[in-house]
């Protein structure tokens, strides 16, 4: 019997591996048995039981399955970019268990109609959990607020404005004392559009020897700035997503030093990546927020380690190849990133820049906090794991991917870390095949 077959209405039990429990807590696995999709013991006792299957864990790591708080799915939109079938797929593959679907679709998700379309569609092709973040504004033009309460009521589980600012800060401050009133987070991703105008990459050392158009710091910064005041002012709880600059985590940690209802996401591109990136114009790393300085880089690791920034996410943008095959300026921002943040961050851990548990935390606990949730091997939570081989190898290319989207940043380059299996409610979303 394959283990697809046992979860789906029978039980597992998984011996040996070493267990995190995504709060820092690691121990020797002895036995971890799943029944009804939720975990129906931990250690002696569950070694005791019979189960319909066992699995072999030695040399694993098994950790609550990963949340991921930005994640693009592409549909309702352009199928060409992937849909909510392939890239929840690819999630999978990467050892997420949970993702928070971009309001940015076509059209864009800022009615209660569109977002039952995201949950119905998921219901039935999605491998995993998918939970829709709501437009904050109609379009996301940053002009007429959203029915947030119509965006609640149809299960978005907070509201935002995407990779897109919001040019005005009258409607911002109504988006967030509107967002107040219904209890639900706002997300934004701070930038001030009239300083960032039509720059595409960090306005430093590389965009000047280049001829690039730069993006300063601080248009992200004062817009960081503003948005803490404006949620102070307001009582809103806001979610700053995909910060970039140093000075951006300095003021994120000052304000929960002041009380303030506020939490913050990194990519894991900006913790891997500067703007040398860019040296060969390479249009894979034209992202936005644009890839910064060693520093910046630096202080976004240190935000991690210390719990100022709460979540990695992968800030996944899957495109078709034309998006990627032009000259710089004129290709779209985003990577391809939901199936390698797991390998990335372990490249991190063997550079001693994050240690496993802080890389699991970021991945499991830190992004359930923000959406109001627990993520933890427990007795009696969901089922939702993610077991992975961090000695063992792989090559990310046209044969490993499973996304639509192939503008990985790490395409043709080994990497540690293979997720040999992805549960999520006790169900096979992921399994490894057999070599």
């Amino acid at each position: 019997m394959s283990i697809t077959e046992a979860t789906s209405g029978a039980s597992l039990k998984i011996v040996g591996g070493r267990l995190l429990d995504g709060q820092g807590g690691e121990m020797a696995n002895t036995a971890l048995l799943i029944r009804d999709g939720r975990i129906a013991g931990l250690g002696e006792a569950a070694s005791q039981v019979s189960a319909d299957e066992t699995l072999n864990a030695d040399g694993w790591v098994i950790a609550p399955g990963f949340i991921d708080l930005h994640c693009n799915l592409r549909e309702p939109g352009n199928g060409q970019k992937g849909n909510i079938a392939s890239e929840t797929r690819a999630a999978a593959h990467g050892g997420f268990t949970t993702v928070c679907a971009s309001p940015e679709t076509s059209p864009v998700n800022d009615s209660g109609a569109v977002t039952h379309l995201i949950r119905d569609v998921a219901a039935s092709r999605s491998p995993i959990h998918v939970l829709p973040v709501g437009a904050v504004t109609r379009g996301l033009e940053g002009e007429l607020l959203s029915d947030m309460a119509g965006l609640a009521a149809a299960g978005c589980v907070a509201v935002g404005n995407g990779a897109r600012g919001v040019r005005n800060s009258r409607i911002l401050r109504r988006c967030m004392a509107y967002a107040q009133t219904f209890g639900l987070t706002v997300m934004f991703s701070p930038e001030n559009q009239a300083l960032a105008a039509d720059g595409y990459a960090h306005d430093g050392l590389v965009t000047s020897r280049l001829g690039l158009l730069g993006i300063p710091e601080v248009a992200e910064t004062t817009a960081v700035m503003e948005m803490i005041l404006l949620a102070e002012e307001t009582g809103a709880r806001l979610h700053l997503s995909q910060l970039s600059c140093a000075r951006s985590v300095e003021m994120l940690a000052e304000a929960r030093r002041r009380g303030i209802a506020v939490t913050a996401d990194v990519a894991m591109h900006q913790l891997l990546f500067t703007e040398e990136a860019l040296a060969g114009f390479d249009s894979r790393f034209h992202v936005r927020p644009p890839l910064r300085s060693e520093r910046d880089r630096k202080a976004l690791i240190a935000g991690i380690r210390e719990g100022v920034i709460d979540a990695i996410v992968s800030q996944h943008q899957p495109h078709d190849s034309a998006a990627k095959q032009a000259p710089l300026a004129a290709t779209e921002p985003g990577l391809s990133t939901v199936e390698s943040v797991l390998s990335l961050g372990l490249e991190l851990v063997e550079r001693n820049e994050l240690s496993l548990s802080e890389l699991v935390r970021a991945l499991t606990a830190g992004p359930a906090s923000v959406l109001g949730r627990q993520a933890r091997v427990a007795e009696g939570e969901m089922a939702d794991l993610c077991l992975f081989d961090p000695k063992q190898r792989w090559t990310p290319d046209h044969t490993t991917l499973v996304s639509v989207g192939r503008h990985a940043p790490i395409a043709g380059r080994e990497l540690p870390g293979v997720v040999r299996l992805t549960l999520a409610a006790g169900k096979v979303a992921w399994q490894q095949p057999a070599n």
